[in-house]
């Protein structure tokens, strides 16, 4: 793999894993461009409609840190060609549901997939790059799901018009199948057992991720995890900026068709712009992480989303001003999740990437589901989405002063935090 003039499979791995999130992120996210017209054709309120989303994330954020632990141990080739498969056939059924039980299953069965579609990916590909590279591949790699949601932005209407809104499903869920064989050909779990070094670097692994290998080979990787203060400050975090941005993303369409009253396919464009901008976000802010450092990059990441956040829900009724202002969210929102994932690269040893990054799951799933509960009730209620924008606002002003407080130093383990952190 590493002749000279070859390329070397850590690209291989980059290319196979982009297109993953782009068919996995076209799933989640363009939930919420098919959602106005689903929720219309079968009859469901708002609320059912987050209440659909949510079973999603209660089985995504409940196997996660299994499929995170997995990984490390059994390798991510193995977690990522099995939850793909599983993926795939949850998203075709998705394009045959009738009642809202079966959309409630069907789509818990996409987020049993999905579980695959993220710690593991990050976890694999951060091992195939060295650490000053990472914020480069976990740019190119997140252009995946910001492309795919402008995507479904972008071709949704379409499909409505000359189709119905279960040939989205069936499109994406084929994606997915072909994407099983795929992975199985081309995905490699790791450098070493590959006879070759993680792009970038030039030197053995460095003595503080042997010696928590073996701490890992003792069964102690969780544990290490949880003494770790850092790990709850940035958890945390993570916590409430998930709230705050799925808050606005999933109901976005919806708020832009019924109130301020533009048609489907100038609502649907938001989608195509935040899209769009979040690729260009993550080309630009997450290489830029590799020298600013993540926690700064989040703050001056987290900053931004809430004052966008802020001018969204006093924009009124202006949808150019609610175009621009997406539009800048979205440039910071697609380096979001990545960069929080990257901080597992920097607090952590490379044996723990897949560990830490699943335990950190479950508290961006809660706030993922408490925003669509909240906000889908709220609108219900009050015919408007003032109220919940607000919350969202508060929630991610919370986000930036936990990500603030996170310090360099020893963590409790006795392991240093790396100086790009």
């Amino acid at each position: 793999m590493e002749r000279k003039g070859s390329i070397h499979w850590a690209w291989i791995i980059l290319a196979t894993c982009f297109v993953n999130l782009f068919i996995n992120y076209s799933v989640r996210l363009g939930y919420g461009v098919v959602l106005p017209e689903m929720i219309r054709n079968l009859g469901f309120g708002r609320a059912s409609g987050g209440s659909i989303y949510n079973a999603y994330l209660f089985s995504y954020i409940a196997i996660t840190p299994v499929a995170g632990y997995l990984t490390d141990i059994l390798g991510a080739r193995r977690v990522i060609t099995a939850c793909s498969l599983i993926l795939g056939l949850g998203v075709f059924l998705m394009g045959t549901i009738g009642s809202f039980w079966e959309a409630c299953l069907f789509y818990a069965i996409v987020g049993l997939g999905a579980t695959g579609m993220w710690a593991p990916v990050l976890s694999v590909v951060q091992r195939w790059f060295s650490p000053h590279r990472r914020g480069l591949a976990l740019g190119i790699l997140s252009t995946g799901y910001g492309l795919g949601f402008a995507t479904m932005g972008a071709t949704f209407p379409w499909i409505v018009h000359h189709y119905t809104w279960r040939y989205a499903w069936y499109l994406l869920g084929t994606g997915a199948l072909v994407m099983f064989l795929v992975n199985a050909l081309l995905l490699r779990s790791d450098p070493e057992s590959s006879g070759c070094v993680p792009w970038g670097q030039i030197d053995e692994l460095p003595p503080r991720e042997r010696s928590t290998k073996k701490i890992c080979a003792k069964g102690g990787a969780l544990l290490l995890v949880f003494k770790n203060p850092t790990f709850w400050y940035i958890g945390l975090s993570y916590f409430f900026i998930a709230y705050s941005l799925y808050g606005i993303t999933t109901f976005m369409v919806d708020y832009a068709t019924y109130q301020i009253g533009l048609p489907l396919d100038r609502a649907s464009l938001l989608a195509t712009v935040q899209g769009i901008c979040q690729a260009i976000g993550v080309l630009t802010v997450l290489p830029l992480s590799d020298y600013l450092g993540r926690k700064r990059t989040l703050i001056i990441s987290n900053a931004s989303i809430t004052g966008c956040l802020i001018g969204i829900l006093f924009s009124g009724n202006s949808w150019q001003l609610l175009f621009v202002l997406v539009g800048i969210m979205a440039l910071f929102y697609g380096a979001t999740f990545p960069l929080y994932g990257a901080c597992a690269g920097d607090f952590f040893s490379r044996e723990l990437i897949g560990t830490v990054i699943g335990a950190w799951t479950p508290l961006y799933g809660m706030g993922a589901i408490l925003a669509h509960w909240f906000t889908g009730i709220l609108r219900d209620t009050t015919d408007i989405y003032d109220h919940a924008f607000l919350i969202n606002s508060c929630m991610a002003s919370a986000a930036l002063l936990l990500i603030s407080l996170v310090k360099k130093g020893e963590d409790r383990s006795g392991f240093p935090l790396t100086g790009n952190a």
